[in-house]
């Protein structure tokens, strides 16, 4: 810590302790937390735009027919006949 560093670091006022940065930690600063954020902020609109088209969908679901309905599957043949 030089001179000019040790001086503001202990001029008395409390925020000033707590605000101290450490030159030996690297940080993501302001550009990582920008990038975060927008990376955030885009996951929430696309995911708030998946849930409008899923919303859009019209599905029916058709009900199986009936036994009777079904056209016979022939018996799987064997290797011998």
């Amino acid at each position: 810590m030089t001179a000019s560093q040790a001086s503001h670091a202990f001029s008395g006022h409390p925020l000033v302790h707590l605000a101290e940065v450490n030159q030996d930690k690297v940080t993501p600063g302001l550009l990582g937390f920008v990038i975060f954020a927008a990376i955030a902020a885009g996951l929430w609109l696309l995911m708030k735009n998946m849930g409008k088209q899923m919303k859009k969908i019209d599905f029916e679901e058709q009900p199986a027919p009936p036994a009777a309905d079904r056209p016979a599957t022939p018996a799987p043949r064997t290797p011998g006949s």
